[in-house]
């Protein structure tokens, strides 16, 4: 599994407008001078990133673009779902497969045998993906912008 580029250009962009002190917007010029990216690259990953409500853009002089909500309240799974969408990461393909169904088949032969009942047809694959997705979600939520800021601040003063 490997996530897009944008989303780590999101994530780093977002870190970036953390450190700004606050009421300073930081404009797409110095963004994508810092991440180096171009602007219309990063301008369509910001113009996502200020739908969702997490950034919000200035216009002006002094414009450019400030986090919309606190760093503590931004979570990286807030990040990544706005870049890579909020679909499912696994479903599986092959439940209507003949090899599937024959797999099946032969399954529940053995465990009416076994058992006297036969448990329904289901993805073997399925409950092992969607348990690493729900551990990945959860990491994902306790991470906020702030916090590996306030990390990276204590590593650095060590």
């Amino acid at each position: 599994m490997q996530f897009s580029k944008s989303t780590g250009h999101a994530l780093h962009a977002i870190l970036h407008l953390a450190r700004a002190e606050r009421g300073q917007h930081v404009g797409i010029k110095e963004l994508a001078a810092l991440l180096g990216v171009s602007e219309s690259y990063l301008s369509k990953i910001m113009s996502k990133l200020r739908q969702d409500g997490i950034v919000r853009a200035m216009t002006g002089a002094s414009g450019g673009y400030e986090l919309a909500k606190s760093a503590e309240l931004i979570t990286f799974l807030d990040v990544i779902q706005v870049v890579e969408g909020r679909q499912k990461m696994y479903e599986c393909f092959n439940l209507d497969s003949q090899q599937h169904q024959l797999f099946f088949e032969s399954e529940a032969q053995d465990s009416q045998q076994h058992s006297g009942h036969h448990e329904g047809n289901g993805c073997l694959v399925k409950k092992v993906m969607d348990g690493a997705e729900q551990q990945m979600v959860h990491y994902l939520q306790q991470h906020t912008i702030q916090g590996v800021l306030d990390s990276a601040a204590t590593t650095s003063t060590k």
